[in-house]
């Protein structure tokens, strides 16, 4: 029942898509997960928009490590922020006091778990956060990796980048549990909208802690049905062919 009921979250049937203008009056929620395509500054906007709306008691930042977010001061050069586009991150900032939490388990911790798999590397509650199940699309989140890297990856790579997948979305999780145990929320959670789809993060917090009212907002450059609870689009900016760095 507990697959069945995850399956059932990660329909795109809820979805409704809204505008800018419905950030400011969001349904209230434990969390309210942001997603982003992470080059895109309009989502960066649309994102500082909600949650100076929201007002969370906390922020936690997929692009950030707990060690990075430990050592921020209230000013920009503390973070040592490597991320590429940092500087779109900055209204989200602006827009709210909240303390900082971070869900990047780095990338060291992100190779093993591509080799030794999600549930060993993110240790013994690997079972409350899902991670101990196999899963029953396998075949089609290894399928979305591959597009994702525009089809360069050898096959067997595969598993391990799914592996890699579901070990952000359970640190994220855990993140998020984390900053609402000590602030006691609301949380807003600033992801990639990979991370905010219904079979995501908010399916393994739904398992993890059911309790918390948990709402995805994705935000994309496209249209058609959406697997988030609300969603929105925007146009893409000017970038170079992603696809390029694998010579295709």
């Amino acid at each position: 029942m507990r697959i069945l009921a995850l399956l059932l979250l990660a329909t795109p049937l809820r979805a409704e898509e809204i505008g800018p203008e419905r950030l400011h009056s969001l349904p209230a929620a434990d969390v309210v997960i942001l997603g982003e395509v992470h080059d895109n500054p309009l989502h960066h906007r649309h994102q500082a928009a909600a949650v100076a709306a929201i007002q969370p008691a906390a922020l936690v930042f997929e692009m950030l490590t707990p060690a990075q977010a430990g050592a921020y001061d209230g000013t920009w050069d503390s973070l040592g922020w490597t991320w590429p586009n940092s500087d779109m991150y900055r209204p989200i900032f602006d827009a709210t006091d909240a303390p900082i939490f971070g869900g990047d388990p780095g990338r060291e911790v992100i190779r093993r778990a591509m080799t030794e798999g999600a549930a060993s590397v993110f240790g013994e509650d690997s079972a409350r956060f899902g991670l101990a199940r196999a899963l029953p699309d396998q075949a089609a989140l290894e399928a979305e990796q591959q597009a994702a890297h525009c089809n360069a990856l050898p096959d067997e790579a595969l598993p391990g980048m799914v592996e890699a997948q579901r070990l952000r979305d359970a640190e994220l999780a855990r993140a998020v549990i984390a900053a609402h145990v000590e602030t006691g929320g609301p949380v807003v959670l600033i992801a990639g909208s990979g991370h905010a789809r219904l079979d995501a993060v908010p399916a393994v917090l739904a398992e993890a802690a059911p309790d918390l009212r948990v709402l995805s907002v994705g935000q994309v450059e496209g249209e058609g049905d959406q697997p988030f609870d609300l969603w929105l689009t925007a146009p893409a900016p000017d970038r170079e062919d992603p696809c390029a760095a694998f010579g295709g």
